[in-house]
């Protein structure tokens, strides 16, 4: 008699509650295995999570601009500027959070003395891009308007209206001279939430290089770009 069939004979002797016990005891030794095989597979795993603890990434980033950036100043050079979200008043003190805030390192300066306003049409040059993940150590760029080097002399500005974009956009380009060149840190909730985009995650802080070309007035002729 082979060992099933020994095993078989023992088990036809035994009450069934005691054979039920010893299955109960079988299944749930089986389980056990099998949970430490899945265990097992996840941590040898080699898939990367992309954007890992974004929000929380994210938060503590723009709260790090915040702690460190002046406020509501004029944006210079060699400085973290703050800049209050366009819609807001400078001292209303509902609004004085990081997130209340767009923060401007100032890449070179223009000629320009006065910039445009809300209704405006603008032409300029940008890139943007999001904070550095697992991929992508200097951040995911997912949108530009040039392509190869950036180079004013030679690239065409995207033209659009001030007040088409997201907030934080928008904010900047009402700072801005002509000739300006900034890289604009814009927290989520003034660019695309907590929802994002097709190509940006929610919770998305977005880097944007600006250079405001030229500007016009709302009846103004925009002439075409030479």
């Amino acid at each position: 008699m082979n060992i099933i069939n020994q095993t078989h004979s023992r088990l036809v002797n035994l009450p069934l509650v005691e054979v039920a016990h010893g299955i109960g005891k079988c299944l749930v030794a089986l389980l056990a295995l099998c949970s430490m095989f899945l265990v097992s597979c996840k941590e040898n795993d080699d898939t990367v999570e992309e954007f890992a603890n974004w929000q929380e990434t994210n938060d503590a980033y723009v709260s790090n601009l915040y702690s460190r950036a002046v406020m509501n100043a004029e944006p210079t050079e060699g400085k973290i500027t703050a800049i209050k979200k366009w819609s807001y008043n400078a001292d209303d003190k509902q609004h004085n959070n990081p997130s209340d805030y767009i923060y401007v390192e100032v890449l070179s300066k223009g000629d320009g003395t006065v910039s445009p306003i809300f209704t405006d049409s603008v032409r300029v040059h940008y890139q943007g891009r999001l904070l550095p993940s697992a991929s992508y150590a200097n951040g995911y760029v997912f949108d530009q308007s040039w392509t190869g080097e950036y180079d004013t002399q030679t690239n065409v500005p995207v033209k659009f209206a001030v007040g088409s974009v997201v907030d934080g956009f928008t904010t900047a380009l009402q700072h801005m001279h002509k000739g300006d060149r900034w890289k604009v840190y814009i927290p989520y909730q003034l660019g695309y939430g907590e929802s994002g985009s097709t190509s940006i995650p929610g919770y998305s802080t977005l880097v944007f290089d600006i250079t405001l070309s030229n500007f016009w007035h709302v009846g103004e002729t925009v002439p075409d770009f030479h």
